[in-house]
């Protein structure tokens, strides 16, 4: 599988374009701003199609760009429930929007459950519910490859704002120790900004959250 991570909209939101062997269809995780014209000449290239959309939570930066993606590309989207107002009706986080922005409701196809085991390019990637963040945050975990994108619960070196409705963080952080660290030490982890890290990394130098 080849992950490529695309950071696009405002402020730099991580998305991740996973195209597997062909001829399957490509899967997007997480889609800021813009992220259409980033993805679109990707797809060509690669002589494919986007069939899913997952996000991995329901923040405005996260899911801005995902109304222009299906409709582009019909993709089927893949979200929690706990998100559903966020993604929706998404005017409920008018009061931490930046200023001049819009934001498109955005149907969700298939709410997501941990313990879900979703098809993805060349493998199946495990659900787990990682909230504290926000309500709603999910990880897809890749066994196989050894890949975790677990949104904005766990940063290199950081973890995700818990100040937003919806944040607390010694929910955050039984999410980061029970659903993150619980992986091997090995698995890189994919965040929803900044670089990739591992488990490994995280669990011994995360001034946050020690193992």
């Amino acid at each position: 599988m080849t992950v490529h991570t695309l950071p696009a909209g405002p402020i730099q939101t991580n998305a991740y374009l996973l195209i597997g062997p062909p001829p399957g269809p490509a899967v997007l995780i997480d889609a800021p701003g813009g992220i259409w014209a980033a993805i679109d000449p990707i797809l060509r290239a690669a002589g494919r199609t986007l069939g899913e959309l997952w996000l991995t939570h329901g923040h405005w930066d996260h899911t801005q760009g995902g109304a222009e993606v299906v409709r582009r590309t019909g993709a089927r989207v893949r979200a929690h429930r706990a998100d559903r107002a966020l993604i929706e009706t998404p005017d409920v986080m008018r009061a931490f929007l930046m200023p001049g922005l819009t934001l498109e409701p955005l149907r969700v196809d298939a709410w997501l459950e941990p313990g879900d085991r979703l098809a993805g390019p060349g493998e199946f990637a495990e659900v787990r519910h990682v909230p504290g963040h926000c309500p709603g945050n999910v990880l897809f975990y890749f066994a196989g490859e050894g890949l975790a994108f677990v949104g904005d619960a766990l940063f290199s070196g950081g973890i995700g704002r818990t100040d937003l409705p919806g944040g607390s963080f010694p929910q955050l952080e039984a999410s980061i120790r029970g659903q993150i660290y619980s992986l091997p030490g090995k698995t890189v982890v994919y965040p929803g900004h900044g670089p990739a890290t591992t488990v490994g990394a995280e669990k011994e130098g995360n001034p946050f959250v020690r193992q």
